[in-house]
């Protein structure tokens, strides 16, 4: 492996993303340097410290000054050797630097208390049904550009589901770590949370992410509720930020904001990199075990693949999609709307809602 992909790699692998990259030209360092500082802007880190810098060569060392100027983060080398390199000293004359004794640096200190453990996760390799990806797959086409001041999902009389804190914490974690393109990790997240549709994602753009990427728009030619702004969880906030700051970096430009900028190609889709990291809307009900006299049936299996229906629960109106449900026998997302949401907390709205015959109910 070439040292400046390796060098860049550890760095993504230091900030909790699987590595290496898929979907580039091999050999190609200068996507997972992009990425790179993506990830550090959006995080957002302020000091990196690189070991053995004594090892680094010219064209490493100028990477990591790239690195430097892209993302303002405090760079720490640490040489192992009494004497640095000449080419180090020769070019660290170019860039305001302080050099200092690691004795002066480290002093003799009590020892640091053991961190704890980190907290158990409850849900820890088994698959996550969530409802909100029910809606996920959709036939219509995306419109194109809007620039609508759009009103927020409450104003709408939008409500997507909501995850309860513990599954909330675990999509949380696969998510961070599940990929190194951060427009595949804040697509799936921004599906787990606005329960928007494949149409739907496409229409963001990098400048729909509001202040602090606390609010993220998305659009809709009317089939649905229409162009809403969403709030963004402060679990998923690095996530978009670092879609978005893919393109500022690569481009400087304004660009569709769950694509690559770096031309990436083979990734996996939308729906596969979700079953990867083990998340999928709600599945069929289990057949029924039958019991035996000689002793308990087997367990059903968990399919091999996970059924993605096709639902237009969230159609404005029951016409307005040109495609039938097809649910593949999952089950329907909850309701959306204040009214339905009331009704069925007080138990009055069936349990297969969601048929287009029972639209009137809204």
């Amino acid at each position: 492996m070439d040292a400046a992909l390796a060098l860049a790699y550890d760095i993504l692998a230091a900030l909790g993303k699987p590595v290496p990259l898929t979907g580039y030209r091999p050999g190609d360092p200068a996507p997972a340097w992009s990425l790179a500082a993506a990830w550090i802007l959006a995080a957002p880190i302020t000091h990196l410290t690189l070991l053995r810098a004594h090892l680094l060569t010219p064209h490493r060392f100028e990477d990591l000054l790239t690195l430097r100027r892209r993302t303002g983060i405090r760079l720490t080398l640490v040489c192992h050797r009494r004497k640095m390199r000449p080419f180090l000293e020769c070019e660290l004359r170019q860039v305001e630097h302080r050099i200092a004794e690691a004795s002066a640096l480290l002093p003799e200190t009590e020892p640091a208390p053991l961190s704890p453990l980190p907290a158990a996760r409850p849900l820890a390799n088994r698959w996550i049904s969530l409802p909100a990806l029910t809606t996920l797959k959709a036939f219509d086409e995306a419109t194109g550009p809007c620039r609508c001041a759009a009103p927020t999902a409450t104003d709408r009389d939008f409500f997507p589901p909501v995850m309860p804190p513990v599954t909330e914490a675990e999509v949380a974690w696969r998510l961070h770590r599940g990929s190194a393109h951060p427009h595949l990790a804040a697509q799936l997240a921004t599906a787990t949370f606005t329960a928007a549709s494949t149409t739907q994602l496409n229409t963001a753009r990098a400048r729909d992410l509001g202040p602090d990427t606390s609010t993220i728009t998305l659009h809709d030619h009317g089939l649905r509720q229409g162009c809403m702004t969403h709030p963004v969880p402060d679990w998923a906030r690095p996530l978009l930020r670092a879609a978005a700051l893919a393109w500022s970096i690569e481009t400087g430009t304004d660009g569709p904001l769950f694509s690559d900028p770096l031309g990436s190609t083979g990734l996996p889709s939308l729906t596969d990199f979700a079953e990867s990291r083990k998340l999928r809307p709600p599945q069929p009900p289990r057949p029924k075990r039958r019991r035996t006299k000689r002793g308990p049936a087997p367990r059903p299996k968990e399919p091999a693949n996970a059924l993605w229906p096709v639902c237009a629960a969230h159609y404005r109106l029951s016409w307005a999609s040109a495609m039938p449900d097809l649910m593949q026998g999952c089950p329907y997302p909850p309701p959306h709307t204040q009214k339905t949401i009331d009704r069925r907390k007080r138990g009055w709205l069936p349990p297969d809602y969601g048929l287009r015959e029972l639209r009137g109910l809204r």
